[in-house]
Parts: C-alpha cells; sequence; structure tokens
C-alpha cells in the first residue's frame, strides 16, 4: 500500500492563495501521473490538475489562468498552486498518483474559502 501525506489545506479569504502538497513515499520511483481533484459537498468529484512524469499538464477548463500544477520527482511530491481563490473552490482535496498500473489516494485536506 502507497500512502501518500497531503498538507497545505486550510481556510482562506476570496482572493488569496494556498498551496497544497502530496508527498509519496521517496523509497518508490517511475511514478506516472500525478494529479489533484475536489470534492464539494453533493458533488462528484472531480479533476482539478494532473501532470505527467515529463511534465505535461492538464486542467479544469475553469480553472486555468487560476491553479497551477507542478512536481519535484526528486521528492517524489506534487503541488497545487492556488490563487485568486473564489468561496466555490471550497473542496477536499485529493491526490493521486499512478504507479505501475494502479492509482493510490491521498486522504484529502479540506479548502475552505470565504468571501
Amino acid at each position: 500500500q502507497v500512502q501518500l501525506v497531503e498538507s497545505g489545506g486550510g481556510s482562506a479569504q476570496a482572493g488569496g492563495s494556498l498551496r497544497l502538497s502530496c508527498a509519496a513515499p521517496e523509497s518508490i520511483f517511475s511514478i506516472n501521473a500525478m494529479g489533484w481533484y475536489r470534492q464539494a459537498p453533493g458533488n462528484q468529484r472531480e479533476l482539478v490538475a494532473s501532470i505527467s512524469t515529463i511534465g505535461s499538464r492538464t486542467y479544469a477548463d475553469s480553472l486555468k489562468g487560476r491553479f497551477t500544477i507542478f512536481r519535484d520527482n526528486t521528492k517524489n511530491t506534487v503541488y497545487l498552486q492556488m490563487n485568486s481563490l473564489k468561496p466555490e473552490d471550497t473542496a477536499v482535496y485529493y491526490c493521486k498518483i499512478e504507479w505501475f498500473g494502479n492509482d493510490y489516494w491521498g486522504q484529502g485536506t479540506q479548502v475552505t474559502v470565504s468571501s
């Protein structure tokens, strides 16, 4: 079992910024895609952003320009920089990695944006 450790969630005012991080064990190697998803109450989990091994990025259309995903392969860590936050960004954010054909999820971190 691969345990992912998320951090960086919390509360912010609208227009503010937060950075999330998600670390996979440094003992594993060759992680494929890494990404962030979010789930708001009453909604399905949705993709926020993903990044491939070589740095190709995919974003939800509604988030382009405000959120940036990046990864540090030396630390097996993926980050999500969230700027210009809006109340509708309030959700539990989950990271996911793809490793040898399997998906592994973090435990989720709450992000709350107040107006």
